[in-house]
């Protein structure tokens, strides 16, 4: 397997091809049109998921023309236009239709993010994180009124105090540490399977920098302390409205004393490690879809293997 560099796999679900155009989310005449238009394509959003087909080729997302999607005028979120000005919709439903004449079965973006062409992984990103936000902030919370969508679905005023709210996005950052003897540092939290470990994590705190954030999230979870820490990438993560910020961090202790809360187990791991873990089936890779495992991967230079023992793309 070749090496790999910084450059040689994308760090996160891009938007590859999209304009997200969000001066027309106002202009109720363009949606209209555009809704109209006879190359729009449409996907319904329920839960998180969404419909995917099964190609020789791949994963593909099911879209359909806009007349030949389910009715809902209130849950219509306009995603953005791509380079050959189609422009995308997605509805959010209680639940996805019915496709009993074609292949078609529901997935989570955890399942296929990672399978999807760029753009549409791009589309199911936004289109998940706009349904995450809409379902869970349907009142104004300066005054408790149900609010309304406004902007093509990036809005929720209030028509009582006039407050408008935004879809929340969650800093948070994911780092892999990394000592004197170029060790990387894993752990496995207390819900996850035996045998899966990964980056540490946390969210950023108020009054908080990011380089603060990394540094109180490792010495909370693992005890060991870090010095230098250096940005590699970021990536979206609606789970529901994380924006996920990716970086290395250089270790100036490596005693380890998990916090037993949110960290059962942490260990420092060799290249030579991890491979005769991956290999025996010690330690499980973190999901491909997730920017750990390209950070992870940076630093040991080839692609971790997938579920099953066979090497990541």
């Amino acid at each position: 397997m070749t090496e790999l560099d910084a450059t040689s796999k994308p760090l996160s679900l891009t938007y590859a091809g999209v304009d997200r155009a969000a001066h027309h989310r106002l202009d109720e005449a363009w949606l209209a049109a555009a809704w109209s238009h006879p190359t729009t394509r449409v996907f319904v959003v329920s839960g998180g998921q969404v419909l995917v087909e099964d190609t020789p080729d791949g994963v593909e997302l099911v879209m359909t023309p806009a007349f030949d999607a389910p009715e809902t005028e209130q849950h219509r979120y306009f995603l953005g236009i791509d380079d050959e000005g189609v422009r995308y919709f997605a509805l959010q439903k209680d639940s996805l239709p019915g496709r009993m004449d074609e292949p078609a079965r529901p997935a989570g973006l955890r399942e296929v993010g990672g399978l999807l062409s760029p753009l549409e992984a791009g589309l199911m990103v936004h289109a998940v994180a706009l349904e995450n936000w809409q379902r869970m902030h349907r009142f104004c919370s300066r005054c408790g009124e149900r609010t309304v969508i406004a902007a093509a679905g990036h809005i929720r005023r209030c028509p009582a105090c006039g407050a408008e709210h935004y879809p929340r996005t969650d800093p948070a950052v994911i780092m892999l540490v990394t000592d004197d003897e170029d060790r990387a540092l894993l752990g496995r939290q207390v819900h996850w399977p035996e045998g899966r470990f990964s980056t540490l994590a946390g969210f950023v705190e108020p009054g908080e920098s990011i380089e603060q954030s990394v540094r109180r999230e490792v010495f909370e979870e693992a005890g060991v302390t870090v010095g230098a820490v250096s940005y590699v990438a970021s990536q979206p993560w609606p789970f529901p409205s994380s924006l996920m910020l990716g970086f290395m961090a250089q270790a100036t202790s490596a005693d380890i004393h998990v916090d037993g809360e949110e960290i059962h187990e942490a260990r420092w791991f060799s290249r030579d490690d991890l491979r005769a873990a991956f290999e025996s089936g010690e330690v499980l890779p973190p999901y491909g879809i997730s920017i750990a495992a390209r950070l992870i991967e940076l630093w040991y230079g080839k692609p971790l293997p997938r579920q099953g023992g066979t090497p990541a793309t």
